[in-house]
């Protein structure tokens, strides 16, 4: 009778069949699945004018990403794509706000390396009007307000002593130089977000929203600020440092008026994959009066449009939503790669920029009798993209279990950063799959220096003697 194999053997096999089984369903999930690409997803009726999008793209230490691409395009009410501005061929290698100008035009905020590039772009030529490029590393958000000043949220900034000192400024383009400056250190303790460091406040917008008062967006502060200019005070504020059950790290907060001009703030809360509006009831007393959530994966941008529906940019799922205040999704547009903002032409937020164009911010859920939670629906069941995540699994998997908290802590923040990494022609579940096979190697490799110590100490010691 053949002796059976030492259990070191079977061990090893049962690895390669585990190792074997996960590069066997990275390959099938990788050969069926199809990357998104520009167009359509739900059109249940044509949208009111085009659509804007700035989509971010993806570079490593200043080289450009093909498959990854930052750009602007334009999709008609249909969802058709109108046209494409490369940012690689501009030169930008991110894209981050674009607005709407009064002549048709748009403004755009851009990065290289080092540098914050802004300029206003003619799409029927796509060539520049005009540029102006600031010291400033990074820059989310940049408006054009009072005629010819540029309003500048700069994150990323340190002094000589290696001190963060974000700030909010004013270009005067005529003048050619910074007419006000308002810094984030003078303002918020140095133990806000953890203490100073090389992202402090990663401050993402600035909007005019009255004469001399800016709403201000300090991400990784997660709350929404108002600042006057004139004295320099913070003299509104939504949300708190840590307060996750409020904001958690969000982006692009609009201002509206409710009732009896009652201040109301919608802003995209990205971290918890969701989009909310909030109605301050009295000095720092906020009710949250409107909640969409179910199916985001990392929203950037919400603006409420004059319809009443809502546009929201959904930049890990690389589209763009106009849903209903009940949730339901009326007009998709697919853009990757990570899509930051988006502008309804026909349409205007909260802003001086878009109340230039002669429009006006929409109503509130207030207003529409709508406040309450909602859950998002109605996408195109057969639309490009990677919608069923293999972090969605693992958050499901995990509910109603004692370890639900961490593990769906993990599993959304894994689904935050992993796209970054993740090739465009793999799935989520590929992705993974490759993954975990590289971890059973590395496991197993461990395993064996261990076994094997003593005969690998002897080889080492033989060749040196």
């Amino acid at each position: 009778m053949a002796s059976l194999p030492p259990r070191r053997w079977l061990l090893r096999g049962a690895l390669a069949l585990v190792v074997g089984a996960l590069l066997l369903a990275a390959a099938v999930s990788a050969a069926t699945y199809e990357p998104t690409n520009l167009g359509p997803g739900t059109i249940d009726e044509p949208a009111n004018g085009s659509t804007v999008v700035s989509v971010q793209g993806f570079h490593f230490q200043g080289i450009d990403n093909g498959k990854k691409p930052a750009r602007l395009v334009s999709a008609d009410p249909r969802g058709a794509t109108e046209w494409v501005h490369n940012g690689s061929q501009e030169g930008a290698r991110w894209f981050y706000d674009v607005d709407p100008l009064a002549n048709g035009n748009l403004l755009v905020t851009s990065t290289v390396p080092g540098d914050t590039v802004v300029y206003e772009l003619d799409p029927e030529t796509d060539s520049r009007v005009w540029e102006e490029t600031f010291d400033a590393e990074d820059t989310h958000d940049v408006d054009l307000i009072n005629g010819d000043q540029l309003l500048v949220a700069n994150m990323r900034k340190t002094n000589e002593s290696g001190v963060a000192n974000d700030r909010l400024f004013i270009y005067d383009r005529s003048e050619g130089e910074i007419v006000w400056e308002w810094t984030f250190n003078e303002h918020f303790p140095e133990s806000t977000d953890g203490g100073y460091s090389e992202d402090w406040s990663h401050v993402n917008d600035v909007d005019k929203i009255d004469d001399g008062k800016y709403l201000a967006s300090p991400r990784n502060f997660d709350q929404a600020i108002v600042v006057d200019r004139k004295t320099g005070n913070i003299t509104t504020r939504l949300g708190s440092d840590g307060n996750h059950s409020r904001l958690f790290e969000q982006h692009n907060p609009d201002y509206l008026e409710g009732p009896n001009g009652t201040p109301t703030i919608l802003v995209a809360d990205s971290e918890n994959d969701r989009v909310v509006e909030y109605a301050r009831e009295g000095p720092g007393e906020w009710n949250r009066t409107w909640e969409l959530s179910g199916g985001f994966n990392w929203p950037r941008d919400a603006d409420r449009l004059p319809n009443g529906n809502t546009l929201i940019t959904d930049t890990l799922n690389h589209r763009v939503v106009e849903v209903t205040p009940d949730g339901d999704i009326v007009w998709e547009y697919y853009a990757p790669w990570a899509p930051y903002d988006a502008e309804r032409l026909s349409a205007a937020g909260s802003s001086e920029r878009n109340a230039s164009v002669g429009g006006s911010h929409g109503p509130t859920a207030t207003e529409m009798n709508a406040s309450g939670n909602y859950s998002l629906s109605g996408s195109a069941e057969s639309g490009p993209g990677d919608r069923a995540r293999f972090s969605s699994w693992v958050a499901a998997a995990a509910a109603d279990t004692p370890v639900q908290k961490v593990v769906q802590s993990a599993a959304e923040r894994y689904a935050h950063v992993t796209p970054f990494f993740r090739p465009v022609w793999l799935s989520s579940w590929a992705f993974a799959a490759l993954v975990g096979a590289l971890l059973v190697v590395l496991v197993w490799t461990a395993g064996e220096l261990v076994y094997q110590r003593r005969r690998i100490r002897r080889r080492v010691a033989g060749v040196f003697s």
